[in-house]
C-alpha cells in the first residue's frame, strides 16, 4: 500500500496473472459442475396428494331368516288289509273245481246288490247311496162342517128306537135329551156328546142314536164330515096299562 502512495508499484510478472486467471477459471467450473450435478442428482419435490373426500354407504341390512320347516309327519302305521272269504287257503286245496256262474241274476244280466234300491241304474256303484227323501207328510183331516143355514140336514136313513129305562118308568120320568152327533163321510155316527141331560135317560139315548145312519154329506163333489144336534124324547104315554 505504502508502494502505491509513494508510486513506486511494482507489476508482477505477466506469467503469473495467467496461471491465476486460468485457476480461477478452473475453480468457476468446478463449482458449477458440482451445483448442476446436486440440481440433476437430488429428486424434484414430490406434489402433494389432491385431498378427496369418500362417503361410505351403510351397509344393507341382513336378509330376514329362512322359515322354520313344517315338521315331517311321524309315518302313520300300515292299515292292516281286511282278509275275505276269497283269501288264499293256507293248505293247498285238496282239486280243482270250475268257478261257479254268478247268482242273483235278472234277464238283462244284471247281479242284484246288497242295499240296492228297485229301479236303479244299472252299474251304479256299490256304497252308501244317498237317502231317499222323507215321503211326504198326509194331507190334514179337515174339520167336521156344521149342518144348519147352507148345509141342509142330512136325510136320516136308518133310526133306532132308544130303551126307556125300567127306573124311568117306575119313577115317571120324561123328558127329552139333546145331543151333538159327528157323523163321518159314509153317514154313520162316530161320537156322540150331551148337551142337555135327563139324568138316567141319557144312556138309552147316546145307545140309539150311535146306531143311527145319514145320507152323506157333499160340498164340492167331495163327502165331508159333518157335525148335527139330535133331540131324543121320552114319553110315558102307551107305556103304562
Amino acid at each position: 500500500m505504502f508502494d502505491l502512495i509513494t508510486g513506486k508499484v511494482q507489476h508482477a510478472p505477466r506469467h503469473q496473472a495467467v496461471s491465476v486467471l486460468v485457476s480461477s477459471a478452473a475453480q468457476v467450473a468446478i463449482v458449477a459442475a458440482i451445483v448442476t450435478t446436486t440440481v440433476l442428482v437430488i429428486d424434484p419435490p414430490i406434489p402433494k396428494a389432491a385431498m378427496m373426500m369418500a362417503f361410505v354407504a351403510a351397509p344393507p341390512p341382513p336378509p330376514p331368516p329362512p322359515p322354520p320347516k313344517a315338521p315331517e309327519p311321524a309315518p302313520s302305521a300300515p292299515k292292516p288289509v281286511p282278509t275275505t272269504g276269497a283269501a288264499a287257503p293256507v293248505e293247498p286245496p285238496v282239486s280243482i273245481e270250475p268257478e261257479r256262474p254268478p247268482t242273483d241274476l235278472d234277464d238283462e244280466g244284471v247281479v242284484d246288490v246288497a242295499g240296492g234300491v228297485p229301479g236303479g241304474i244299472i252299474g251304479g256303484v256299490v256304497g252308501d247311496l244317498e237317502p231317499l227323501p222323507p215321503p211326504p207328510p198326509p194331507p190334514a183331516s179337515r174339520r167336521p162342517v156344521r149342518v144348519g143355514g147352507v148345509i141342509k140336514e142330512p136325510a136320516l136313513t136308518y133310526r133306532v128306537e132308544p130303551v126307556y129305562p125300567g127306573v124311568a118308568i117306575s119313577a115317571n120320568i120324561e123328558g127329552t135329551v139333546i145331543l151333538e152327533a159327528i157323523v163321518n163321510e159314509d153317514g154313520r155316527v162316530e161320537t156322540v156328546r150331551v148337551l142337555r141331560s135327563v139324568s138316567v135317560l141319557d144312556r138309552a139315548a147316546v145307545d140309539a142314536v150311535k146306531q143311527w145312519r145319514y145320507s152323506p154329506v157333499i160340498l164340492n163333489g167331495i163327502p165331508e164330515k159333518f157335525i148335527l144336534t139330535v133331540a131324543v124324547t121320552f114319553r110315558l104315554e102307551g107305556l103304562k096299562k
